[in-house]
């Protein structure tokens, strides 16, 4: 039977989500409204597994009295003795998603993410394949509910993108993509292919967590930021405005650029959303070196240059090699109505390995 963790701990959830309840009611500044509002609906899905966890226990209690009991009416103790295996099952069930709630989190999980896209080995196949990969993340995106925004974007000479970097905004984002970060291998027969022969391509795919300003602090004097001409398309606006904007953070030598609106204003805010992100990012790989360890020993160590995923085109295949997992829904997938099927199979396993590590 899965364990559950210690009542002492229990207990203690449930006493700090009354207090954050009594408190909330007492009407409470803004801030503290804001902050103690977030902690509520974090709790929220806890405490009802732990409600749920005693009240499976309670019941299994109850049958396991009146079975034992001699004194009890044969009939009832015949009844409860058939029903204990049922409440068996769902105490262990309740105990096993308790135990997942109350794994330690992702600082991140909740945020929204920046994805980065871009054309890797196979030229212009390759950056055909990258628009299917930020037209797979989009479409997914919009079946969540969340807003995806273009930062900026290297269109390939025959389609798709040499590379594409996106705002995709929305709570728990960051959770579900995740593990999306590596190589993305394709195989498919090109449409400029007269012969028929399959071309295998690839395509990198980095998410990293949107930083906020509390999450990390810039200094001001580390950036040096220029402003240009846009490149591309735009036609005499282009040529008279200098609204693209690139800055540079000059210890770490991260360097973005941004010149999808035509406001320099927009394109600097964009540039810096991407930059915080990509600092912020590198910071939580500082602070925390085991963490590649750990994913490589789970879900695959996430590394952008680990090839995570094939998707077989003329086999409607789409194998993730991290979790040796083998979709044929090709099409379902590069649609993203059936990309939850793969998330959720990485999901499960990095919590199998977290309850693993923790039960050693």
């Amino acid at each position: 039977m899965a364990s559950a963790p210690p009542a002492g701990r229990l207990d203690a959830i449930l006493a700090r989500h009354d207090i954050i309840t009594a408190t909330l009611a007492s009407g409470p500044d803004a801030n503290t409204f804001v902050s103690l509002s977030r902690e509520l609906a974090e709790l929220g899905g806890v405490v009802e597994a732990i409600r749920a966890y005693r009240a499976a226990a309670d019941n299994l209690s109850s049958l396991e009295a009146i079975a034992d009991d001699p004194a009890t009416d044969a009939e009832m103790r015949a009844l409860a003795q058939e029903e204990r295996p049922a409440a068996q099952g769902a105490l262990e069930r309740a105990a096993q998603n308790l135990r997942i709630l109350l794994l330690p989190r992702d600082e991140a999980d909740e945020k929204s993410a920046i994805l980065e896209v871009r054309a890797g080995t196979g030229g212009d196949e390759a950056a055909l394949f990258a628009g299917d990969l930020f037209r797979m993340y989009s479409r997914y995106a919009e079946l969540k509910g969340w807003k995806v925004e273009i930062v900026s974007q290297n269109e390939g000479t025959s389609g798709g993108f040499k590379e594409v970097v996106a705002e995709i905004k929305g709570r728990g984002v960051f959770a579900r993509l995740k593990f999306e970060s590596g190589v993305h291998r394709v195989q498919r027969v090109p449409a400029t292919e007269a012969s028929g022969r399959i071309h295998t391509s690839a395509a990198t795919v980095a998410v990293l967590p949107e930083a906020e300003g509390v999450d990390i602090d810039i200094d001001e004097a580390d950036l040096r930021i220029d402003t240009m001409r846009s490149g591309g398309a735009g036609g005499q606006h282009v040529n008279k405005t200098e609204s693209a904007v690139r800055i540079t953070h000059i210890p770490s030598g991260i360097a973005v650029v941004v010149q999808e609106e035509r406001s320099q204003h927009k394109n600097r805010a964009k540039a810096y959303a991407v930059l915080r992100a990509r600092l912020y990012d590198a910071e939580r790989q500082r602070k925390d070196s085991a963490r590649a360890a750990d994913r490589r020993s789970q879900v695959g160590s996430g590394d952008r240059s680990e090839r995570i995923r094939t998707y077989n085109f003329p086999q409607g295949r789409v194998t993730d090699h991290r979790i040796n997992l083998t979709l044929y829904k090709l099409e379902e997938v590069i649609a993203g109505t059936a990309l939850d099927e793969v998330i959720d199979a990485l999901v499960t396993e990095h919590q199998a390995a977290q309850l693993a590590a923790e039960a050693a």
